[in-house]
């Protein structure tokens, strides 16, 4: 595995690859191997904080369960700018919302595959990356989240 640190906005961000794709973003760290993909996805990263409208093209591998895949699938499918409850994201896919959040506090690949647009039924909910709900709150105000009146 090849990690490389990127400055962001939210702080220092180790981007981690393994086989030919992005399996980690981390907060902190201070890694400096370059391969192509790893440069690709910090000049991405870097272009999401300039424009969130951008989008992210590398390859992405989610390590974990079955459950987990499928609740970051629907995480990358919530658009920029809007954002979904723990609730509807678990009646799309038949499970508790409780579950739901937990496996948004596992997401290994945080602002490239958004949870930060994951919210609670009557508020914020968590955010498991460096700073907590403070850069929850920044990401999505940096997205101008629709009706997020924070």
């Amino acid at each position: 595995m090849q990690s490389l640190t990127v400055d962001t906005p939210t702080g220092p961000v180790t981007l981690t690859e393994n086989q030919g794709a992005l399996v980690a973003v981390t907060w902190g760290g201070q890694a400096a191997q370059h391969s192509a993909l790893l440069d690709r996805a910090a000049e991405e990263l870097r272009g999401y904080f300039d424009d969130p409208e951008r989008g992210f093209t590398v390859p992405l591998h989610v390590r974990g369960s079955e459950f987990l895949r499928a609740v970051c699938a629907a995480m990358r499918a919530i658009p920029v700018g809007e954002t979904r409850t723990y609730g509807e994201i678990a009646r799309g896919l038949g499970a508790p919302a409780q579950a739901i959040g937990q496996a948004c506090g596992a997401n290994p690949i945080p602002i490239v595959i958004p949870c930060h647009r994951v919210l609670g039924a009557n508020g914020l909910g968590g955010f498991s990356g460096a700073g907590g709900v403070e850069t929850k709150v920044a990401l999505l105000r940096h997205e101008r989240a629709a009706g997020l009146l924070i």
